[in-house]
């Protein structure tokens, strides 16, 4: 999943260190979900989003196509 976090973190001025302290996670979690290799759960997304004053979306950026499922169909 694509993301603007390391976008939003320049915008207010803030390290990955202080971002961390703030989303009570550690820095590695942070340069780990700017780079693309973590995806936050749902719950550390809210509060991304949340502290950002922004929606999940505007930080989040979904890699399928419109109406395209990206994930195991039911059985």
């Amino acid at each position: 999943m694509k993301n603007r976090l390391k976008v939003f973190r320049a915008m207010h001025d803030l390290t990955q260190e202080s971002l961390a302290d703030k989303l009570r996670v550690t820095r590695q979690t942070v340069v780990s979900i700017e780079n693309g290799k973590y995806d936050p759960s749902l719950p550390l997304a809210f509060r991304i989003a949340s502290l950002f004053n922004v929606k999940i979306e505007d930080v989040f950026l979904s890699e399928a196509g419109p109406g395209e499922f990206r994930g195991t169909p039911p059985a």
